[in-house]
């Protein structure tokens, strides 16, 4: 019998999950400018990281979760993953990253209005990059546009990494069987703490879908050019960045962790046997 197909559920599971992650991560970030809360990267790092996980356990029966399509995209290349599927997958991430950060403007909106009033921001001129960046990411002040490339490259291919590792069923660390429902915790965990430890020199979007949606989103309200195409055109750099050196993060994992896990006994003393035989 074969399998129905489910794309539109699983494109829908997408479009929700990515909505889940700018709603909870953008709302935190709101909720620190905005409102004046106390938080540190350590905390908006946890938050996004959380709404990551939340939005695993809620879609990822569906369509996996990839929210990402730096993740969708090394799945098809690396994994099994159908290609086919790659396209709709990354127009759905997209698409409910753009609604994500709709729906928190409109939550927020008055806030945003009395924090351009109370400090004299006209919104679209280069001081509103400071609430631009609520819902997308801009690199710090003294790096470049490549400087800021490597450092989504660095923490991407990371990010991806841990993403294969947990997902290996080779790897005897990871949470399979009855502790399989913590790999979500992991995975947010993750981001919690590339957010903590780099945070603060580009944003730690590894996600095309969740800076580009939003940067639409900013330029069809409001903001005009510091969303699209962003000062000095940085558009494009959480873009390439995470989308080339996700599949970097994979080579990573495959060739320098997974292909070396010995799952049995038998393994093992075949490849002590092909080695003595080699040498």
């Amino acid at each position: 019998m074969l399998k129905k197909d489910n794309l539109f559920g699983e494109l829908l599971a997408e479009f929700i999950g990515a909505f889940i992650l700018i709603f909870i991560g953008a709302g935190s970030v709101a909720s620190l400018l905005l409102n004046n809360q106390s938080y540190n990267m350590w905390d908006i790092g946890l938050m996004w990281g959380a709404g990551v996980t939340m939005a695993i356990y809620i879609t990822g029966a569906v369509s996996g979760t990839h929210i990402n399509p730096a993740v969708t995209i090394t799945l098809a290349v690396f994994r099994d993953f159908p290609k086919k599927k790659v396209v709709p997958y990354i127009i759905s991430q997209i698409a409910g990253c753009f609604t994500g950060a709709l729906v928190t403007y409109a939550l927020f909106r008055k806030a945003f209005l009395a924090f351009e009033a109370t400090n004299g921001m006209i919104r679209g001129s280069a001081s509103s990059v400071q609430t631009a960046g609520i819902f997308t990411t801009y690199p710090a002040s003294y790096l470049s546009n490549i400087e800021a490339m490597f450092v989504e490259i660095a923490i991407t291919a990371f990010l991806l990494m841990v993403i294969l590792a947990i997902g290996d069923a080779k790897n005897a660390n990871a949470p399979q069987g009855k502790y399989a429902p913590f790999g979500p915790i992991l995975v947010g965990l993750t981001i919690a703490i590339i957010g903590g430890s780099f945070g603060s020199l580009t944003g730690f979007a590894m996600n095309p879908a969740r800076d580009l949606g939003p940067k639409i989103f900013l330029a069809v309200s409001g903001w005009g050019n510091i969303g699209l195409p962003a000062p000095n055109n940085y558009f494009w750099v959480p873009i390439v960045g995470p989308i080339i050196w996700g599949l970097l993060g994979a080579v990573i994992y495959d060739k320098g962790v997974s292909r070396y896990i010995v799952t049995s006994v038998s393994e093992s003393d075949s490849t002590i046997a092909s080695n003595k035989k080699a040498a």
